[in-house]
């Protein structure tokens, strides 16, 4: 890794980490510099890119759940059951991916990007209509608490694979249950984004996965991106940062459909 390309990889962190405490999308920007300027030697490389990703940005989302305490206390059956189902979902997505062949995850990366970018444009939209039409709905009963915590297990299973995108997939569940305090949503979407990711990191440290000095040193770039840099980006209009993180997304999709 040379001093150029470890620049550009903290500057990516950085910026992910600032995008992550502001509007989302972070994965945009730190994925796709890890997977060209990360120097990754093969076998495997997109893969351990993918997982060497997840490492690097996990710290950022455990500092952000820990700042929900207060709103999660009275949620904790709530907690609980998606709680496990993320747990159980991120392990098997994790596996998935490490059982994954190099050329198959190669060939489904632009698909992946592509749903992600999707997820993130349009998502907002997606999660209002469904909390528009909770007030039509009656509260679930146990049988629809369990499709809600299945449909849970599988974001969790793409998060634990991929990830872009689940904190969108996540509020739409919410809103399901009919959770309507955003506050109270974006606490559970947090901290069960971590549990996917937390445990997702555990195997792929586990199997040797994670390449450790661009992990690093990303970590360091994603902390400061979180404290430091979300100070600036809240300045900028909210509208704004999205747009960028839209550009940013359907860019990088192009460029992986391209490379194929």
């Amino acid at each position: 890794m040379t001093p150029t390309h470890a620049y550009v990889l903290f500057l990516a962190a950085t910026l992910a980490g600032a995008l992550n405490s502001v509007a989302g999308g972070g994965s945009f920007i730190s994925f796709p510099a890890l997977l060209i300027y990360g120097n990754i030697p093969p076998p495997m490389a997109a893969i351990r890119a993918n997982a060497t990703n997840t490492v690097a940005l996990w710290p950022g989302s455990v500092a952000s759940a820990a700042a929900y305490r207060r709103e999660l206390e009275a949620q904790r059956h709530v907690l609980l059951l998606l709680g496990c189902a993320s747990l159980a979902g991120g392990w098997l997505g994790a596996r998935l991916l490490l059982h994954t062949p190099e050329t198959a995850f190669v060939a489904l990366l632009p698909y992946l990007m592509l749903v992600a970018t999707l997820l993130f444009t349009f998502g907002g939209t997606l999660t209002k209509r469904i909390r528009a039409r909770i007030g039509k709905l009656s509260a679930p009963g146990w049988m629809g608490i369990g499709g809600v915590v299945s449909l849970q297990f599988c974001i969790a299973v793409y998060g634990g694979y991929f990830g872009g995108g689940i904190g969108i997939l996540m509020l739409a569940t919410l809103a399901l249950m009919g959770m309507e305090e955003i506050h109270m949503m974006n606490a559970l979407k947090t901290v069960l984004a971590a549990l996917i990711n937390g445990v997702a990191v555990v195997l792929f440290i586990s199997a040797g996965a994670v390449v450790w000095p661009q992990a690093l040193l990303m970590v360091v770039g994603g902390i400061v991106g979180g404290y430091g840099g979300a100070f600036y980006a809240r300045k900028l209009p909210p509208a704004l940062v999205r747009q960028f993180v839209i550009v940013v997304g359907f860019s990088m999709t192009l460029y992986f459909f391209l490379h194929r």
